[in-house]
């Protein structure tokens, strides 16, 4: 109940973040505010223009159901949606330029997720106190998430007017981000493209860390689950010249794999290993990124490999593990934001 309502709060915070038609003045006060929101019985706001605005709509619902949780979830949850409503407000009103602003950015909308769940994992005693404790892991994991999709949307970010790509790193291939986009410029926006994923790359001895420490099947599963779909992601991405022209997605079949491989963290690790091969393989031996990316994928490499320092977990039941992925499923819909109206976009341009 605490994860899914959870969910449900950060969704309504997201959609007021995501609606272009809510005025700074008006929209700034309310990410500010919006965690006192679940202790007013009736705030509500029904003048979004966004897909999900029902759960802005229907907050007392939501704020009611929020109320009737144990006070230490009710702590977790609250503190989280004021740090992360302060954060989001930060950057309305300025660009991310750095990498340092890019991990800050990633961190108000993703790493607080993965901090706030892993304190309900830890409140819950479903995990030990460590999982919930140590924020550097935990914040890891929803960078990586973010990154990836951050990456992956180059063009549904700017058919949305929105632009999330770090200038520090786009600025040396280009001299607007959406020039990027432009075919003549294709050979500059992929070099731009491999470094950022060989950025995000980085975030993975992290993962494989905090989910080695999981003993919980339905929590291993609920965390694992996204990663390995990011890693799949971005294996599909790398040096690959349709994010530019349309949306990269991976295969419903290969989706599914990933689902019911993910429930170990030998198998974890295989995984990851086998996607940071499939990188490596297209490794342009004149990209400028070249060398670093070979670097990190060596350590995953080093961390991956059978046999390791990272203890192997039983198998469960097909119907508990099935009960497990409905809830990964959802963790992976909210931190995964494919666009259908970009890929109709796309299309449409293509017919």
């Amino acid at each position: 109940h605490a994860v899914c309502i959870f969910y449900l709060v950060l969704r309504a915070l997201d959609t007021i973040e995501d609606d272009m038609t809510i005025s700074l003045d008006v929209k700034v006060p309310m990410l500010h505010e919006f965690h006192s929101y679940l202790y007013q019985p009736d705030w509500k706001y029904m003048e979004s223009k966004e897909k999900d605005r029902q759960v802005l709509e229907d907050f007392p619902t939501i704020s009611m159901e929020f109320r009737n949780l144990s006070k230490v979830y009710q702590d977790v949850i609250s503190d989280i949606c004021h740090k992360m409503g302060v954060g989001m407000a930060e950057f309305l009103e300025k660009k991310v330029d750095s990498q340092r602003e890019w991990d800050k950015y990633c961190h108000y909308v993703a790493g607080l997720v993965g901090i706030g769940l892993s304190r309900l994992f830890s409140a819950s005693e479903l995990e030990d106190p460590i999982v919930g404790q140590d924020t550097e892991l935990a914040n890891s994991m929803g960078l990586f998430l973010q990154k990836t999709n951050i990456i992956r949307d180059y063009l549904e970010d700017q058919l949305e007017g929105r632009e999330f790509w770090p200038r520090e790193v786009w600025s040396r291939y280009a001299k607007k981000l959406s020039d990027l986009a432009k075919p003549e410029n294709i050979d500059m926006a992929v070099q731009c493209l491999n470094e950022l994923i060989t950025n995000a790359l980085h975030h993975v001895p992290d993962v494989l860390t905090y989910l080695s420490r999981l003993k919980n099947q339905s929590v291993f599963n609920f965390c694992a689950i996204p990663q390995v779909m990011a890693i799949a992601t971005l294996a599909a991405c790398y040096n690959n010249k349709q994010v530019f022209r349309g949306v990269v997605k991976i295969r419903k079949g290969q989706a599914v794999t990933l689902m019911m491989d993910a429930t170990n963290i030998q198998a974890v690790k295989a995984i990851m290993y086998q996607y940071v091969e499939e990188i490596y393989q297209k490794i342009p031996s004149t990209d400028p990124s070249s060398n670093k990316t070979q670097q990190i994928i060596a350590s995953i490499r080093t961390m991956s490999l059978p046999g390791g320092p990272m203890a192997s977990r039983h198998h469960y039941s097909p119907i508990y593990l099935s009960c497990a992925m409905l809830l990964a499923a959802l963790s992976w819909q909210y931190l995964s934001t494919i666009s259908k109206a970009a890929e109709e976009y796309v299309q449409a341009g293509e017919n």
